[in-house]
């Protein structure tokens, strides 16, 4: 059976984090199909996956190899990745439709809006937006993605970190690239036991080292992981 979308969630130790994800995936019933691609777990992580009947299949640990992974095995005309403490709108599918109904637009995203009433949730809910103008789209807003343009420019690459962006910047060459208003509700986890201050200056840093040209390889060894 093909769909016309395929919904690609990169997982690793999400046991914690995955179930609110797939309750609001699964509302979307035979709109789309959903892949849960494991990179390896070792809490049930795969066993809850399992439990909503979702396809998974099993990588190299890495979110970008991971994803591509799953887009490699997709039957979808539209490759939708979201990550796995992400909850998408009601509406998703429809609306990512809508969009691609335009042959200029070869992809999207949705706005982000961060979860919890801490400061540097609100904070990070105003920032992407603009951090959006100048055109840092990243995987927490839900990217979608024509399915031949993905193929064309060769997916995701196995990059430790900064995936996204990589892909994003190819994309961009191919069309134009459109944000949706819907939300998506993004876990504000990383910033949680740790000092808001010095997660994103060291975020902050490491992105604009990227865009000086520093490999992701060499990067990844100072970010730390938040499972």
């Amino acid at each position: 059976m093909k769909f016309a979308v395929s919904i690609i969630i990169p997982a690793l130790n999400e046991a914690d984090s995955i179930k609110p994800t797939l309750e609001a995936v699964k509302l979307f019933g035979d709109e789309a199909e959903t892949i849960l691609v494991d990179g390896g777990s070792a809490d049930e992580t795969v066993r809850i996956a399992e439990s909503f009947g979702v396809r998974i299949l099993r990588a190299k640990r890495g979110r970008g190899t991971q994803m591509h992974a799953g887009a490699s095995e997709a039957t979808g005309e539209i490759l939708w990745f979201l990550h796995a403490d992400a909850i998408p709108p009601a509406t998703a599918i429809e609306e990512i439709q809508n969009a691609l109904r335009d042959k200029r637009i070869v992809g999207g995203n949705f706005t982000i809006c961060f979860d919890g009433t801490r400061r540097a949730a609100r904070f990070l809910t105003r920032l992407y937006p603009q951090l959006a103008r100048f055109g840092l789209i990243y995987g927490d807003s839900a990217i979608f993605i024509r399915r031949e343009i993905y193929e064309k420019i060769g997916g995701f690459k196995s990059f430790p970190l900064f995936e996204d962006l990589d892909l994003i910047r190819r994309v961009k060459r191919e069309g134009k690239m459109i944000n949706l208003a819907e939300k998506v509700i993004c876990s504000s986890r990383r910033f949680e036991n740790r000092s808001f201050a010095l997660t994103f200056a060291r975020w902050s840093i490491l992105q604009i080292l990227y865009w000086l040209g520093v490999s992701p390889n060499k990067l990844a060894k100072f970010y730390k992981a938040i499972r």
